[in-house]
């Protein structure tokens, strides 16, 4: 619960940062003004609620009214949701579930897609410029390795199921070997009744 605290409360800073601070973003987040949007991560247990106001954005975990809009995603899937040109994609391919007003979620994504996001320029005032500029370019060097690392684990798992999927015996051979085990079946009968007579003799 603390964990979400904290990522609550800097996802509040850094969108309050983002939407709030630049003129031309303020006279586009009052289309948000008084909405309310709950995502829910589906690695997470607890929602994040964006709370719209004038001229900020309330970030919680919990809320007793209907929200105006409720967004089912995956935290991977988080990234191309940024993108607006591939919001729909991500709709019709199931990788997001939109449920209530889906114009809230083209309006936000639509913000964050003006933005021009700059890590260092956010941190530079609390940590001065070269140490923001050289944390920001550490984060995304270990990101970008995550995101290759990643990649790589799916590709070797897709090969891996397709290599598995190879050996698995179709439905003609999987009968055919039936077949031949009972013919094994029924030569062993035979045999056996055959030792039975000569014994008998």
């Amino acid at each position: 619960m603390l964990m979400m605290l904290l990522i609550s409360a800097a996802l509040e800073k850094v969108l309050q940062y983002l939407l709030y601070q630049d003129r031309v973003m303020l006279i586009a987040c009052q289309r948000l003004k008084g909405k309310i949007l709950r995502i829910e991560l589906v690695e997470l247990d607890i929602p994040i609620i964006l709370v719209f106001g004038d001229l900020q954005v309330d970030v919680l975990n919990s809320w007793d009214d209907i929200a105006d809009c409720t967004v089912r995603v995956r935290f991977t899937r988080l990234s191309p949701v940024r993108e607006y040109q591939r919001l729909m994609q991500l709709i019709k391919q199931g990788d997001l579930d939109v449920d209530g007003d889906l114009q809230l979620v083209q309006q936000l994504v639509a913000l964050l897609d003006m933005i021009e996001f700059d890590a260092a320029e956010l941190l530079a005032p609390w940590m001065g410029d070269v140490a923001a500029e050289y944390i920001t370019r550490m984060i995304m060097r270990q990101v970008t390795a995550i995101q290759r690392r990643v990649r790589i684990g799916q590709e070797l798992l897709t090969w891996g199921i397709i290599d598995e999927w190879r050996l698995v015996p179709s439905t003609f051979e999987l009968a055919g070997f039936c077949r031949e085990v009972d013919e094994v079946d029924q030569a062993e009968e035979r045999q056996a009744s055959r030792l039975k007579k000569l014994e008998a003799s």
